[in-house]
């Protein structure tokens, strides 16, 4: 995952909030995942309108010690087909 590049949310994911953060579904793969981070998926949420991932970090308020973490997150949530880069 380049962390430089932009990305958005797969259109076949949906997001349903949870009280633990959310939960997301692919309806092409059927895969389910559990983001038990809110701040996870503030991050999530940011991807399409930040330039890059890094950018939806600092717009989620991920503070500049914690951004690996967050972008660990996102490589695996990339891995598994719950987002994808943007080609426009």
């Amino acid at each position: 995952m380049d962390p430089s590049a932009q990305w958005r949310l797969h259109p076949q994911v949906s997001v349903r909030p949870e009280p633990f953060g959310a939960l997301l579904y692919h309806f092409g793969t059927r895969k389910l995942s559990f983001l038990k981070d809110r701040t996870l998926v503030r991050v999530v949420d940011e991807l399409l309108q930040a330039p890059d991932a890094i950018a939806a970090c600092d717009r989620a308020g991920v503070a500049a010690e914690n951004r690996a973490t967050y972008l660990r997150a996102l490589e695996t949530l990339a891995a598994s087909h719950m987002i994808e880069e943007r080609t426009a």
